[in-house]
This record gives C-alpha cells, sequence and structure tokens, in this order.
C-alpha cells in the first residue's frame, strides 16, 4: 500500500469559524423561532445544537514531524503530514498500532504512561535512535560474544507502516536483533586465519573488533532490507558494545595479553637486531676497530641481551685490552 498525503484539507481555522458561526445561529434560530412559535425553525436549531459537535471531531492538529494516518470505515484515504490546522470528515479514524509500544528509543522515553491515558494516534516523523539490549551471539569460531547497537531511524512510509506490518516499531526491534545476529556470526571477534568474510572465497583480516566501521554499515544494509516494507528507512546503524562473554572474558584477555606481549618481543629483537648490523657496519666503515669473528660474537651477544633484556642493563668497565 502507498501513502496518499492530504494536501487540501489545511482549512481548520476556516472551519472552526463557520461552526461556531453555525452554532451560534442555531441558539438564534431557536430563541426567535420559540418567539414567532415557528416550531419548525426550533426543531432546526435544537438538531443542530445537539449533533452539531460531530463537526469539531473532524478538526485536527499537527505538530511539525507529525503525520496522521485516516481510515473511513475501514478504507485508508490518505496521510496528514506536516503542522498546521485540518479539518477532515468527522468520520474519519486515526490508526496507529504502535500508540501504546515503548521501547529502548529516544522517541519514547519521555513522559509517563498514565493507567487512563488515552493513546496518541500521531505517527512520529522524527529521527528516532533504538538501541535494544545487548545479545550473546557466537562469532565465525563459536566464540560468544556479547554485543550492543545503536539504530538511528524514522518513518517514511505512514501507510506501510500501518498496514503492512502489525506494529511497526516491534517489528523493527525484532529485525535489528535479527540482522545483528545473521552478521556477527560471519566476523571472528579479533583477526583470525583462513576466515573469509567479505564471501569472495578469499580469506581476509575482518574482524568485529578491527573493522567496527565496515561491521556497522553491513548491519545497517541487513536491517534495512528487511524494514523496507514497513516505511522505515534505516539512517545508521553503530556498534555501542563489544566484549567476549563473561564465561571466557578472562581466558580471552589473557590470550590477547600473550599475543601483544609475542608482538612487543618481536618488534624489540628486530630492533635490537638492525642496532648491531648498524654498530658493526660503523665500526668497520670508520675503521675504528677490527674485530675477528669471535669477538663479534661477543659484542652481538652483549648488545642483544642489553637491547632486549627486561631490565637496566649493569656495566661492567674491562681496563684490560679487548685481547
Amino acid at each position: 500500500m502507498t501513502e496518499i498525503e492530504l494536501r487540501k484539507n489545511k482549512n481548520g481555522m476556516v472551519m472552526l469559524i463557520l461552526l461556531i458561526v453555525l452554532y451560534v445561529l442555531a441558539i438564534m434560530a431557536t430563541v426567535i423561532g420559540a418567539g414567532i412559535e415557528n416550531y419548525v425553525l426550533v426543531a432546526l436549531g435544537v438538531i443542530y445544537i445537539s449533533l452539531g459537535w460531530i463537526f469539531f471531531l473532524g478538526l485536527k492538529v499537527l505538530k511539525p514531524q507529525e503525520a496522521l494516518v485516516l481510515t473511513l470505515f475501514g478504507n485508508y484515504i490518505g496521510t496528514l503530514k506536516g503542522e498546521g490546522f485540518y479539518f477532515v470528515n468527522p468520520f474519519c479514524t486515526a490508526i496507529n498500532p504502535a500508540a501504546n509500544t515503548k521501547l529502548n528509543q529516544s522517541g519514547d522515553v519521555s513522559g509517563v504512561n498514565l493507567p487512563n491515558q488515552i493513546p496518541n494516534k500521531k505517527i512520529s516523523l522524527k529521527t528516532m535512535t533504538l538501541n535494544n539490549n545487548r545479545q550473546k551471539i557466537n562469532d565465525v569460531l563459536g566464540n560468544p560474544v556479547e554485543i550492543g547497537i545503536a539504530v538511528t531511524w524514522r518513518v517514511v512510509d505512514t501507510a506501510k507502516a500501518v498496514f503492512n506490518v502489525d506494529n511497526y516499531k516491534e517489528y523493527l526491534s525484532l529485525m535489528s536483533d535479527t540482522a545483528l545476529r545473521d552478521v556477527v556470526r560471519i566476523y571472528p571477534y579479533d583477526i583470525a586465519e583462513n576466515v573469509d568474510t567479505t564471501g569472495d572465497g578469499v580469506a581476509d583480516d575482518g574482524s568485529l573488533r578491527g573493522s567496527s566501521s565496515v561491521v556497522a554499515e553491513r548491519i545497517k544494509e541487513e536491517i534495512q532490507a528487511r524494514v523496507i516494507e514497513a516505511g522505515i528507512e534505516i539512517i545508521e546503524a553503530r556498534i555501542t558494545y563489544l566484549a567476549y562473554a563473561p564465561e571466557i572474558a578472562a581466558v580471552m584477555l589473557q590470550r590477547q595479553q600473550a599475543s601483544a606481549i609475542i608482538d612487543a618481543r618481536k618488534m624489540i629483537v628486530e630492533g635490537a637486531v638492525s642496532m648491531v648490523e648498524m654498530a658493526l657496519s660503523k665500526l668497520k666503515e670508520n675503521e675504528i676497530v677490527e674485530l675477528d669473528d669471535e669477538r663479534k660474537a661477543a659484542m652481538v651477544s652483549n648488545l642483544l641481551v642489553v637491547l632486549c633484556g627486561n631490565k637496566d642493563a649493569q656495566p661492567v668497565v674491562n681496563s684490560g685490552s679487548l685481547y
């Protein structure tokens, strides 16, 4: 179903004045008719006074970024969009199946729901943020991770939002969780070998932690593909929380620390070897001293101990000859 925007009904002020004038005329007709004993005029005045209030039901006021989906005896007749004072058929009914739905999102956190509060049938066209609860999902390697996302969205087609799904807010929440699970299962938490995250059959270095922007964009596309029939546009999706599940967090932390130590040691050793090479080449180039293979090996050993050690080296001064 396609949205039909009602543009010619922005005449609420004119109709309000007209209805008030008709009420005044009806009261005058009743009084005058009773004075001149014109019972037909009295009957018309009493009938309008009794039933004229029905026309006031057709007056609708909308604020900026609000919409009202209207039906007449079960048939969709159109949508009022944009701020203004409108007049429509007083027998029209406004529909918003998600009026009482409160999710963890920016558009619903204000205000307190009273037991007898009349639900607001207006549909917000503002940009809102959905922040569902964190989910525990297994990554591509089977490691359980906890992840949370924030989805920025808005309604762009009110007819689809109202008529194509039962409750567009709950539908968005469910589809967001489903898309999140489908995407997370493709990626490892950290970079892993022989893992294809793009689907091209070639292993890559994609991961949840290292490719968060790529993962977020993929989640956005997955959600958008699912909610397009509900008239919802996904503006942005961002990962708000990412961590290993508590049952494996300690082990994975030790693994990350060990990996970091190994990488750091590797860099230290590479740097130390390059410095030793530079020292030997400078000694030979400047002809400061000539060392045989045994002395070179001792010098290399001492320099590597000094450069790669965890603690500061304690120098030993040799006042004698090197030979």
